[in-house]
């Protein structure tokens, strides 16, 4: 069955098409938001005689431009439509009075990795916030979850929201974006017109796990180049609050558990291994070497573990990347207790103040705490992580779609 994203499903409809009929319309975008025949979402929608009066680019831009991670975008005029183009990631992260202003209806069009932490959550629920208080519609376009329907993780602690932390969700939430909004709007009670145009024959259970087959893998933002990566994104985003190399500056961006020229991969590995080996199912492991040209130690040559979550080797069921990361952290822990492993109070992650960007990332610091505790276990975090995993489970189940 061929897959229908929202977009598609949109442009096809004519009776939808119709209630867009004289109302302004805006639209949230980005590189990988474009029609099964790579058509952008902004020229599909004007070329259907959609009004689209403005457009907003999140994270990275409308563009995809901004290569490395927490580079502000600026607002601009499309040169070609001569519409504004309002940056959510540049002065501001919520929409302005002046910005909702510009339309009656929002097209929320975003390809998601599936992770709490990926700002286009918090992106559509600042934009859900700003709606029901102007009085403007949402309708998301919905798109596939690549990562499919398992839930990891703890869930955020209240306190510790940040633009990397919308609301108590674990890592990996395991719902499309139009699944999350309806959560949104439940758990913190908006009042807001708010529509999802549903995908057809996306099942989040079929043989893509999650990202169909028959459609081509976009990159949603410049370090997410593959579906490997959206996979293991859940864990690999916490080396963003780590003093190793996530693989920015290489082109297999956050596909590695670690890199780094001081370490040992395979000492690493096999200390993996003799901790829990069962967190380490469903994928395939390998030592690499590489020298990122920009980012953590440039030009240095780097000793590292590769994650390959595809292939023959891939299980989607027992593939648990955010215990898997922490596992190589507690490696790197157990064989150097005294590596300077977490980055400082110093590194101001997503424009947070005096917490540790480690702790930013999981809405708390019960991993860190796991890690750097010698006498944690990996069943004192299992136990965390299953009571959230559960609670989630059952406060979403309502929400789904597919």
């Amino acid at each position: 069955m061929t897959t229908k994203f929202g977009l598609d499903c949109l442009l096809e409809d004519e009776a939808l098409l119709g209630e867009l009929k004289g109302r302004r319309v805006a639209l949230v975008a980005h590189p990988a938001s474009v029609t099964a025949d790579l058509t952008h979402s902004l020229d599909a929608l004007i070329g259907a005689g959609v009004n689209v009066s403005s457009a907003f680019g999140p994270q990275h831009g409308l563009k995809g431009d901004k290569q490395d991670n927490m580079v502000e975008t600026a607002d601009e005029t499309d040169p070609h439509y001569g519409i504004p183009i309002f940056s959510l990631y540049g002065e501001v992260r919520r929409p302005t009075g002046q910005m909702m202003s510009s339309a009656d209806v929002f097209l929320f069009d975003l390809q998601d990795l599936g992770c709490r932490i990926y700002t286009f959550v918090t992106t559509l629920l600042y934009l859900l916030e700003e709606a029901a208080r102007t009085g403007k519609s949402v309708w998301v376009l919905d798109r596939p979850n690549p990562a499919g329907r398992p839930v990891e993780g703890t869930l955020l602690i209240p306190g510790h929201e940040s633009f990397v932390g919308a609301a108590p969700m674990p890592m990996r939430h395991g719902l499309t974006m139009g699944e999350m909004g309806h959560w949104f709007i439940a758990h913190f009670g908006l009042d807001v017109d708010y529509r999802v145009i549903r995908m057809e024959g996306w099942q989040p259970e079929g043989k893509g796990h999650g990202w169909p087959q028959d459609r081509v893998w976009i990159n949603p933002s410049p370090n997410a180049a593959s579906v490997n990566m959206a996979r293991a994104y859940a864990g690999t985003v916490m080396i963003e609050g780590a003093t190793v190399s996530e693989g920015r500056g290489t082109t297999r961006p956050l596909e590695v558990l670690f890199g780094a020229p001081d370490l040992d991969a395979k000492a690493v590995l096999a200390e993996m291994r003799r901790i829990a080996p069962e967190w380490m199912a469903g994928c395939t492991l390998r030592d690499c070497w590489f020298e990122p040209t920009f980012h953590k130690h440039r030009g240095l040559l780097c000793n590292a573990l590769m994650v390959h979550a595809e292939g023959p080797g891939y299980d989607h069921d027992a593939f648990r990347p955010w215990r898997l990361q922490a596992l190589a952290f507690k490696g790197i822990r157990s064989l150097y207790p005294d590596y300077d492993l977490w980055r400082g109070k110093d590194f101001k992650y997503e424009y947070t103040d005096d917490v540790l960007a480690i702790d930013v990332i999981n809405g708390g610091p019960s991993l860190r705490e796991w890690v750097d505790d010698p006498g944690a276990t990996p069943h004192d975090l299992e136990q965390l992580a299953s009571v959230d995993e559960a609670s989630w489970i059952a406060d979403v189940r309502d929400h789904l779609l597919y």
